[in-house]
């Protein structure tokens, strides 16, 4: 039994280490399992470099029809998994056909590398930046190494942020205004407005205010749309007696 398990393990070895491992910002990463990990983190513009390492197992040849290493970026819908749609696909060679007897290390590097969008996990979607190291092989099997990376851009303050005014209520019932200081917030930023009760003729229990993340995929009569509140606070208990603000 030991015999035909050690059959179904790797030829070799694959390992991945960036130029600047030791002093770029690691960032966590939840995995399809659940399970959270510590990768690097990187910007759009920004080259990616490193050594890759194959290490046969000892005592054992690995041939090969070569060996290459991508750089993916890839949007997955979780109904379709294992169909990925690649609007990033950058390739280095590595090594071209022949045999490996010993550990041996080749040097890559992808130069300033357009990454559009951010890494990104939703409810039904996600979009994900990976590093393929493929050893092709015939009957035997390809052999693929995989590493994540997470890409975050970041875009200067926008010159115009006005704020936002809107009315809703109920006809002859309930008039609100609502008014946020601006219309466009940093993911750190702090909401601020006012709230003001210009009718109120019916009995309130209590106001609530919810921050929430809206994803939507698909297009046209095949859009979803999934919403998650990230957070949610009581800003008032019982009706108003006259027109009040909350900030």
């Amino acid at each position: 039994m030991n015999y035909l398990l050690g059959a179904f393990k790797p030829a070799c070895n694959i390992s991945i280490a960036f130029s600047d491992g030791k002093t770029r910002k690691q960032v966590q990463l939840k995995k399809e399992n659940g399970q959270t990990v510590m990768v690097p983190l990187f910007h759009s513009q920004e080259t990616i470099s490193g050594m890759i390492s194959v290490e046969p197992i000892p005592g054992k040849k690995v041939d090969h029809n070569g060996i290459k290493v991508e750089l993916l970026g890839q949007i997955e819908m979780y109904f379709d998994r294992g169909n990925f749609y690649d609007f990033t696909s950058l390739v280095r060679e590595l090594d071209v056909p022949g045999e490996l007897y010993e550990r041996k290390t080749f040097p890559f590097e992808f130069s300033t590398v357009e990454m559009p969008h951010e890494t990104y996990n939703g409810v039904n979607v996600r979009l994900r930046y990976v590093l393929r190291v493929t050893i092709s092989r015939g009957y035997a099997g390809s052999i693929v190494q995989f590493q994540d990376i997470v890409v975050r851009n970041h875009s200067p303050p926008p010159q115009l942020n006005n704020s936002i005014k809107m009315e809703v209520g109920i006809e002859d019932c309930l008039h609100i205004e609502f008014e946020y200081n601006k219309n466009k917030y940093h993911l750190k930023d702090v909401i601020i407005g006012k709230i003001y009760f210009m009718l109120v003729r019916i009995k309130l229990k209590n106001m609530d205010l919810e921050i929430r993340r809206r994803e939507s995929t698909g297009s046209g009569p095949n859009t979803h749309v999934e919403t998650e509140t990230l957070a949610k606070f009581e800003l008032m208990d019982g009706t108003p007696v006259r027109v009040s603000s909350t900030s």
